[in-house]
């Protein structure tokens, strides 16, 4: 079975705490945004991805979780070498475009590359044996044990308590939607009606009509002395 026909098939098996999990997402999806505009990856994938590595930590590098952003230090992990990074943000774009499976180089987020490339983004020993992968399908019926424990080591009784990547896209997406969820528009305000002049409002302003005539008369000092008496009886 591939990674298609288990998204069509998967139900939820942790649905509070992934609702959860989908809501804290949502949360951060303006900064998730940034990075999709300059990599062409979408938002969701991004976030998803952010949550298997580093639980979601602003902290924690794409690459690998470690918590290095803003130390002047560099990963030690696989991929190593990586940064240092100032913000999560340079480290998630170096992430997508710079390293391996190179997410910012994709051009097909049909639903079945899209999890393909995720689950190549863990590695892809469960399929060599045949198995779904916990990155993906943790948290659905079409996962139930099985993790590389270490790099190597698979220890088939070990239950990933993470979420899986695609379990939390199903949330995040629906189902039967090929395309990452939009944020709500924004509500419209309609800016308040103007309230109708009071009587006493407008036979002050008739009173600018006056220093107009003085003028054309040549009297500024007149004009001057009626513009200040009209402007004490406005305020």
């Amino acid at each position: 079975m591939d990674n298609l026909d288990r998204w069509n098939k998967a139900d939820f098996t942790r649905s509070s705490q992934i609702e959860k999990q989908a809501a804290q997402i949502r949360a951060n999806q303006s900064r998730y945004e940034a990075v999709s505009a300059k990599t062409g990856v979408p938002w969701d994938v991004i976030a998803v991805i952010h949550y298997r590595e580093s639980s979601c930590s602003f902290a924690g590098v794409l690459h690998n979780g470690e918590r290095i952003i803003g130390t002047g230090r560099k990963t030690t992990l696989v991929p190593k070498g990586r940064g240092p990074f100032a913000t999560w943000e340079d480290a998630a774009f170096d992430a997508l475009m710079n390293c391996a499976p190179y997410a910012g180089k994709n051009t097909d987020w049909s639903l079945g590359s899209m999890l393909d490339l995720l689950e190549g983004y863990n590695g892809l020993g469960y399929r060599k044996r045949g198995l779904p992968s916990p990155y993906l399908w943790a948290g659905t019926d079409q996962y139930t044990s099985g993790k590389y424990v270490a790099d190597g080591k698979f220890d088939p009784n070990f239950v990933d308590q993470q979420l899986g990547a695609a379990a939390l896209l199903i949330a995040l997406r629906g189902k039967g939607n090929t395309q990452p969820a939009q944020k709500p528009p924004v509500e419209a305000t309609q800016p308040a009606a103007p309230k109708p002049a009071s009587a006493s409002t407008a036979s002050s302003v008739a009173k600018v009509a006056v220093p107009t005539a003085v003028v054309a008369a040549g009297g500024l000092y007149a004009y001057w002395h009626e513009i200040t008496h009209w402007l004490w009886s406005v305020f």
